[in-house]
Protein backbone atom coordinates (compact mmCIF):
# COMPACT_ATOMS: atom_id res chain seq x y z
CA UNK A 1 0.00 0.00 0.00
CA UNK A 2 1.42 3.56 -0.37
CA UNK A 3 3.11 5.75 2.26
CA UNK A 4 1.18 6.73 5.07
CA UNK A 5 0.38 10.52 4.42
CA UNK A 6 0.83 10.27 0.48
CA UNK A 7 -2.32 9.79 -0.48
CA UNK A 8 -4.33 12.77 0.55
CA UNK A 9 -3.62 14.73 -3.02
CA UNK A 10 -4.66 11.04 -4.75
CA UNK A 11 -7.90 11.76 -3.84
CA UNK A 12 -10.07 13.50 -6.49
CA UNK A 13 -13.79 13.67 -6.17
CA UNK A 14 -15.50 11.50 -8.73
CA UNK A 15 -12.07 10.49 -10.03
CA UNK A 16 -10.80 8.29 -6.69
CA UNK A 17 -11.30 7.95 -3.24
CA UNK A 18 -8.46 7.12 -0.82
CA UNK A 19 -9.07 3.47 -0.72
CA UNK A 20 -9.39 3.55 -4.30
CA UNK A 21 -6.04 5.27 -5.19
CA UNK A 22 -4.38 3.09 -2.31
CA UNK A 23 -5.75 0.45 -4.87
CA UNK A 24 -4.65 1.50 -8.17
CA UNK A 25 -1.10 1.94 -6.66
CA UNK A 26 -1.20 -1.52 -5.13
CA UNK A 27 -1.96 -2.70 -8.96
CA UNK A 28 0.80 -0.85 -10.65
CA UNK A 29 3.15 -2.54 -7.36
CA UNK A 30 1.86 -6.13 -8.21
CA UNK A 31 2.73 -5.81 -11.88
CA UNK A 32 6.18 -4.66 -11.23
CA UNK A 33 9.06 -7.55 -11.19
CA UNK A 34 11.27 -7.94 -8.38
CA UNK A 35 14.25 -6.69 -10.63
CA UNK A 36 12.30 -3.52 -10.65
CA UNK A 37 11.07 -3.51 -13.91
CA UNK A 38 7.18 -2.37 -15.08
CA UNK A 39 6.11 -3.94 -17.77
CA UNK A 40 2.93 -3.15 -19.33
CA UNK A 41 0.75 -5.84 -17.20
CA UNK A 42 2.40 -9.32 -16.84
CA UNK A 43 2.85 -11.36 -19.72
CA UNK A 44 3.01 -8.78 -21.71
CA UNK A 45 6.30 -6.35 -22.75
CA UNK A 46 8.83 -3.68 -21.30
CA UNK A 47 8.98 0.09 -22.67
CA UNK A 48 11.61 2.33 -21.30
CA UNK A 49 8.67 5.82 -21.67
CA UNK A 50 5.95 3.69 -19.78
CA UNK A 51 8.35 2.02 -17.63
CA UNK A 52 9.39 5.12 -16.57
CA UNK A 53 5.95 6.80 -16.16
CA UNK A 54 4.73 4.01 -13.71
CA UNK A 55 7.80 4.93 -11.36
CA UNK A 56 6.70 8.37 -11.26
CA UNK A 57 3.34 7.37 -10.61
CA UNK A 58 4.71 5.28 -7.66
CA UNK A 59 6.65 8.37 -6.73
CA UNK A 60 3.72 10.30 -6.62
CA UNK A 61 2.11 7.89 -3.66
CA UNK A 62 4.98 7.94 -1.50
CA UNK A 63 6.40 4.60 -2.86
CA UNK A 64 9.55 5.76 -3.49
CA UNK A 65 11.77 2.46 -2.85
CA UNK A 66 9.73 0.77 -5.24
CA UNK A 67 10.33 3.81 -7.91
CA UNK A 68 13.94 3.80 -7.48
CA UNK A 69 14.19 -0.07 -8.38
CA UNK A 70 12.50 0.90 -11.64
CA UNK A 71 15.41 3.15 -12.37
CA UNK A 72 17.62 0.75 -11.18
CA UNK A 73 16.43 -1.19 -13.54
CA UNK A 74 16.97 1.25 -16.23
CA UNK A 75 20.88 2.14 -15.11
CA UNK A 76 21.68 -1.78 -15.55
CA UNK A 77 19.98 -2.45 -19.11
CA UNK A 78 21.13 0.91 -20.81
CA UNK A 79 22.95 -0.10 -23.99
CA UNK A 80 26.75 1.13 -24.47
CA UNK A 81 25.27 4.28 -26.31
CA UNK A 82 23.07 5.95 -24.31
CA UNK A 83 20.07 4.03 -25.26
CA UNK A 84 17.22 1.27 -24.39
CA UNK A 85 15.74 -0.76 -26.97
CA UNK A 86 11.98 -0.06 -27.54
CA UNK A 87 10.85 -3.18 -25.92
CA UNK A 88 12.13 -5.92 -23.50
CA UNK A 89 10.17 -9.48 -22.37
CA UNK A 90 8.56 -9.33 -19.45
CA UNK A 91 8.99 -12.78 -19.06
CA UNK A 92 12.70 -12.47 -19.38
CA UNK A 93 13.62 -9.38 -19.24
CA UNK A 94 16.85 -10.03 -20.58
CA UNK A 95 15.68 -10.99 -24.22
CA UNK A 96 14.28 -7.13 -26.44
CA UNK A 97 11.68 -8.17 -28.59
CA UNK A 98 12.43 -5.02 -30.79
CA UNK A 99 16.14 -4.05 -31.16
CA UNK A 100 14.66 -0.12 -32.21
CA UNK A 101 16.31 2.75 -30.27
CA UNK A 102 13.18 5.55 -29.72
CA UNK A 103 14.31 9.13 -28.91
CA UNK A 104 11.65 9.89 -26.92
CA UNK A 105 11.89 6.52 -24.84
CA UNK A 106 15.31 7.10 -24.52
CA UNK A 107 14.65 10.69 -23.28
CA UNK A 108 12.52 9.86 -20.86
CA UNK A 109 14.27 9.10 -17.94
CA UNK A 110 15.45 12.59 -17.41
CA UNK A 111 11.90 13.43 -16.29
CA UNK A 112 11.54 10.28 -14.05
CA UNK A 113 15.13 11.13 -12.57
CA UNK A 114 14.33 14.41 -11.75
CA UNK A 115 10.52 13.82 -10.28
CA UNK A 116 12.24 11.40 -8.27
CA UNK A 117 14.49 13.94 -6.74
CA UNK A 118 12.52 16.10 -6.01
CA UNK A 119 10.20 13.79 -4.08
CA UNK A 120 12.79 12.55 -2.21
CA UNK A 121 15.61 15.15 -2.23
CA UNK A 122 18.00 12.17 -2.61
CA UNK A 123 21.48 13.82 -3.43
CA UNK A 124 23.04 10.36 -3.48
CA UNK A 125 20.22 8.97 -6.29
CA UNK A 126 20.48 12.04 -8.61
CA UNK A 127 24.73 11.48 -8.30
CA UNK A 128 23.89 7.62 -9.13
CA UNK A 129 21.94 8.39 -12.16
CA UNK A 130 23.65 11.10 -13.59
CA UNK A 131 25.87 9.10 -16.03
CA UNK A 132 22.45 7.03 -17.24
CA UNK A 133 21.03 10.78 -18.10
CA UNK A 134 23.88 12.34 -19.44
CA UNK A 135 24.51 9.23 -21.96
CA UNK A 136 20.77 9.39 -22.80
CA UNK A 137 20.47 12.61 -23.98
CA UNK A 138 23.31 12.81 -25.67
CA UNK A 139 22.12 9.54 -27.35
CA UNK A 140 18.72 11.80 -28.11
CA UNK A 141 20.84 14.68 -29.35
CA UNK A 142 22.72 12.77 -31.87
CA UNK A 143 19.24 12.53 -33.60
CA UNK A 144 18.28 16.17 -33.99
CA UNK A 145 18.04 17.58 -37.34
CA UNK A 146 19.28 20.79 -38.61
CA UNK A 147 15.60 22.33 -37.67
CA UNK A 148 15.71 21.46 -34.54
CA UNK A 149 13.54 18.66 -34.40
CA UNK A 150 14.69 15.14 -33.04
CA UNK A 151 14.57 12.18 -35.62
CA UNK A 152 12.44 9.50 -34.50
CA UNK A 153 14.64 6.67 -33.72
CA UNK A 154 17.99 4.55 -34.50
CA UNK A 155 16.95 1.11 -36.63
CA UNK A 156 18.34 -2.33 -34.89
CA UNK A 157 21.89 -3.18 -35.01
CA UNK A 158 20.82 -5.82 -36.79
CA UNK A 159 19.68 -3.59 -39.57
CA UNK A 160 22.48 -1.49 -39.61
CA UNK A 161 21.59 0.54 -36.60
CA UNK A 162 21.09 3.78 -39.22
CA UNK A 163 19.24 7.09 -37.92
CA UNK A 164 15.39 7.74 -39.01
CA UNK A 165 15.36 11.19 -39.46
CA UNK A 166 11.45 11.61 -39.61
CA UNK A 167 10.07 13.39 -36.74
CA UNK A 168 7.13 12.76 -34.69
CA UNK A 169 5.50 15.66 -32.83
CA UNK A 170 4.21 14.23 -30.07
CA UNK A 171 7.79 12.24 -29.73
CA UNK A 172 9.41 15.75 -30.07
CA UNK A 173 7.52 17.28 -27.50
CA UNK A 174 8.61 15.07 -24.89
CA UNK A 175 11.50 15.43 -25.57
CA UNK A 176 11.47 18.75 -24.83
CA UNK A 177 10.14 18.34 -21.69
CA UNK A 178 13.20 15.74 -20.95
CA UNK A 179 15.76 17.66 -21.95
CA UNK A 180 14.72 19.93 -19.22
CA UNK A 181 14.19 17.84 -16.88
CA UNK A 182 17.64 16.83 -17.68
CA UNK A 183 19.03 20.40 -17.60
CA UNK A 184 17.68 20.88 -14.08
CA UNK A 185 19.54 17.98 -13.27
CA UNK A 186 22.63 19.34 -14.60
CA UNK A 187 21.82 22.43 -12.91
CA UNK A 188 21.47 20.74 -9.53
CA UNK A 189 24.86 18.91 -9.80
CA UNK A 190 26.37 22.39 -11.28
CA UNK A 191 27.45 20.87 -14.27
CA UNK A 192 26.15 23.11 -16.96
CA UNK A 193 25.34 22.17 -20.49
CA UNK A 194 25.11 24.58 -22.82
CA UNK A 195 24.70 22.30 -25.88
CA UNK A 196 21.29 20.99 -24.43
CA UNK A 197 20.18 24.26 -23.80
CA UNK A 198 20.67 25.33 -27.64
CA UNK A 199 19.10 21.68 -28.54
CA UNK A 200 16.02 22.72 -26.35
CA UNK A 201 15.73 25.89 -27.60
CA UNK A 202 15.74 24.87 -31.25
CA UNK A 203 13.22 22.27 -30.51
CA UNK A 204 10.87 24.39 -29.27
CA UNK A 205 11.36 26.58 -32.11
CA UNK A 206 10.29 23.69 -34.56
CA UNK A 207 7.58 22.87 -32.55
CA UNK A 208 6.25 26.28 -32.03
CA UNK A 209 6.37 27.92 -35.82
CA UNK A 210 7.31 24.63 -37.89
CA UNK A 211 4.51 21.48 -38.17
CA UNK A 212 6.39 20.72 -41.82
CA UNK A 213 9.41 19.39 -40.03
CA UNK A 214 6.99 16.97 -38.42
CA UNK A 215 5.05 13.84 -39.58
CA UNK A 216 1.86 14.60 -40.28
CA UNK A 217 0.42 12.36 -37.74
CA UNK A 218 -2.84 15.32 -36.55
CA UNK A 219 -5.51 12.08 -36.77
CA UNK A 220 -4.04 11.27 -33.23
CA UNK A 221 -4.91 13.06 -30.31
CA UNK A 222 -1.48 13.28 -28.70
CA UNK A 223 -0.33 15.53 -31.46
CA UNK A 224 -3.32 17.76 -30.78
CA UNK A 225 -2.19 18.21 -26.61
CA UNK A 226 1.64 17.02 -26.23
CA UNK A 227 2.93 20.23 -27.38
CA UNK A 228 0.79 21.75 -25.02
CA UNK A 229 1.51 19.19 -21.79
CA UNK A 230 4.80 19.77 -22.08
CA UNK A 231 5.04 23.20 -22.12
CA UNK A 232 6.91 23.66 -25.76
CA UNK A 233 3.27 25.77 -26.13
CA UNK A 234 1.70 28.08 -23.79
CA UNK A 235 -0.42 30.92 -23.45
CA UNK A 236 -2.76 31.98 -25.94
CA UNK A 237 -1.47 29.49 -28.23
CA UNK A 238 -2.19 26.83 -26.21
CA UNK A 239 -5.45 27.78 -25.62
CA UNK A 240 -6.46 27.73 -29.51
CA UNK A 241 -4.95 24.78 -30.59
CA UNK A 242 -6.73 22.99 -27.20
CA UNK A 243 -10.51 24.92 -28.60
CA UNK A 244 -9.34 24.39 -32.17
CA UNK A 245 -10.36 20.33 -32.05
CA UNK A 246 -12.26 19.85 -29.06
CA UNK A 247 -14.95 19.05 -30.41
CA UNK A 248 -12.96 16.60 -32.73
CA UNK A 249 -10.99 14.44 -29.88
CA UNK A 250 -13.36 14.65 -27.08
CA UNK A 251 -16.52 12.58 -26.38
CA UNK A 252 -18.84 14.23 -23.87
CA UNK A 253 -19.18 11.29 -20.95
CA UNK A 254 -16.77 8.80 -22.42
CA UNK A 255 -13.13 10.31 -22.58
CA UNK A 256 -10.60 11.23 -25.50
CA UNK A 257 -10.59 9.58 -28.76
CA UNK A 258 -6.91 8.13 -29.76
CA UNK A 259 -7.25 8.09 -33.32
CA UNK A 260 -9.65 9.88 -35.80
CA UNK A 261 -11.92 8.89 -36.67
CA UNK A 262 -12.27 5.43 -34.65
CA UNK A 263 -14.82 5.23 -32.32
CA UNK A 264 -12.49 4.51 -29.56
CA UNK A 265 -11.68 6.51 -26.11
CA UNK A 266 -8.34 5.27 -24.45
CA UNK A 267 -7.61 6.27 -20.31
CA UNK A 268 -4.23 7.33 -21.20
CA UNK A 269 -5.03 9.47 -24.12
CA UNK A 270 -7.51 11.14 -21.10
CA UNK A 271 -5.68 11.38 -18.36
CA UNK A 272 -2.95 13.05 -20.49
CA UNK A 273 -5.39 16.07 -22.06
CA UNK A 274 -6.45 16.32 -18.30
CA UNK A 275 -2.51 17.00 -17.45
CA UNK A 276 -1.93 19.08 -20.53
CA UNK A 277 -5.02 21.32 -19.39
CA UNK A 278 -4.22 21.47 -16.07
CA UNK A 279 -0.84 22.97 -17.54
CA UNK A 280 -2.89 26.00 -18.88
CA UNK A 281 -4.43 26.66 -15.85
CA UNK A 282 -7.83 24.84 -16.64
CA UNK A 283 -8.33 22.48 -13.76
CA UNK A 284 -12.12 22.78 -14.02
CA UNK A 285 -12.11 21.00 -17.55
CA UNK A 286 -9.39 18.48 -16.31
CA UNK A 287 -11.20 17.36 -13.80
CA UNK A 288 -14.92 16.75 -15.94
CA UNK A 289 -12.33 14.46 -18.31
CA UNK A 290 -10.92 12.38 -15.75
CA UNK A 291 -14.57 11.67 -13.85
CA UNK A 292 -15.39 10.55 -17.86
CA UNK A 293 -13.02 7.94 -17.70
CA UNK A 294 -14.09 6.22 -14.62
CA UNK A 295 -16.31 3.37 -16.90
CA UNK A 296 -12.76 2.51 -17.57
CA UNK A 297 -12.25 0.96 -13.85
CA UNK A 298 -11.69 -2.40 -13.17
CA UNK A 299 -12.13 -4.72 -9.75
CA UNK A 300 -8.72 -4.85 -8.60
CA UNK A 301 -8.20 -0.98 -9.24
CA UNK A 302 -6.36 -1.08 -13.05
CA UNK A 303 -7.90 0.54 -15.59
CA UNK A 304 -8.65 -1.05 -19.07
CA UNK A 305 -6.95 0.71 -22.08
CA UNK A 306 -9.62 1.89 -23.99
CA UNK A 307 -13.29 1.47 -25.16
CA UNK A 308 -15.29 0.88 -28.31
CA UNK A 309 -17.74 3.15 -27.28
CA UNK A 310 -19.98 2.34 -30.55
CA UNK A 311 -19.90 -1.31 -29.58
CA UNK A 312 -20.24 -0.96 -26.00
CA UNK A 313 -16.79 -2.85 -25.51
CA UNK A 314 -13.89 -2.59 -23.31
CA UNK A 315 -11.02 -2.90 -26.30
CA UNK A 316 -8.19 -4.11 -26.16
CA UNK A 317 -8.48 -6.58 -23.02
CA UNK A 318 -5.94 -5.40 -20.67
CA UNK A 319 -5.08 -3.42 -18.18
CA UNK A 320 -2.08 -1.30 -18.35
CA UNK A 321 0.19 0.08 -15.83
CA UNK A 322 0.54 3.26 -17.97
CA UNK A 323 -2.82 3.70 -18.12
CA UNK A 324 -2.96 3.47 -14.27
CA UNK A 325 -0.15 5.82 -13.98
CA UNK A 326 -1.00 8.22 -16.34
CA UNK A 327 -4.43 8.35 -13.95
CA UNK A 328 -2.21 8.64 -10.77
CA UNK A 329 -0.08 11.53 -12.31
CA UNK A 330 -3.04 13.42 -13.41
CA UNK A 331 -5.08 13.58 -10.08
CA UNK A 332 -1.41 14.37 -8.44
CA UNK A 333 -1.05 17.01 -10.60
CA UNK A 334 -4.63 18.45 -9.43
CA UNK A 335 -3.97 17.44 -5.97
CA UNK A 336 -0.96 19.70 -5.74
CA UNK A 337 1.74 17.43 -5.47
CA UNK A 338 5.05 18.98 -5.34
CA UNK A 339 6.84 17.26 -7.42
CA UNK A 340 4.60 16.07 -9.97
CA UNK A 341 3.60 20.07 -10.43
CA UNK A 342 6.67 20.68 -10.80
CA UNK A 343 7.79 18.60 -12.95
CA UNK A 344 4.72 18.86 -15.47
CA UNK A 345 3.70 23.00 -15.28
CA UNK A 346 7.51 23.81 -16.53
CA UNK A 347 7.83 26.98 -14.48
CA UNK A 348 11.12 26.06 -12.59
CA UNK A 349 12.42 23.89 -15.70
CA UNK A 350 15.36 25.81 -17.70
CA UNK A 351 14.00 26.95 -20.47
CA UNK A 352 16.77 26.84 -22.79
CA UNK A 353 18.54 29.31 -25.41
CA UNK A 354 16.18 30.54 -28.64
CA UNK A 355 17.71 29.89 -31.96
CA UNK A 356 18.89 33.33 -33.67
CA UNK A 357 17.56 32.22 -36.93
CA UNK A 358 13.93 30.91 -37.98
Amino acid sequence: MTTPGRTEHLVLPGVLTADEAAETVAGILAVQREDGAIPWFRGHHLDPWDHTEAAMALDAAGEHAAAARAYAWLARHQNADGSWYAAYDDGDAERVTDRGRESNFCAYIAVGVWHHYLATGDDAFIDRMWPAVYAAIEFVLGLQQPGGQIGWKRESPEEGGAPVGDALLTGSSSIHQALRCALAIAEQREEPQPDWELAVGALRHAIQRHPERFLDKSRYSMDWYYPILTSAVTGPEAKARIEADWDRFVVPGQGVRCILPNPWVTGGESCELALALWVMGESDRALEILQSIQHLRAPGGMYWTGYVFDDDAVWPQEQTTWTAGSLLLAVAALGGDEATTAVFSGERLPLGLDPDCC
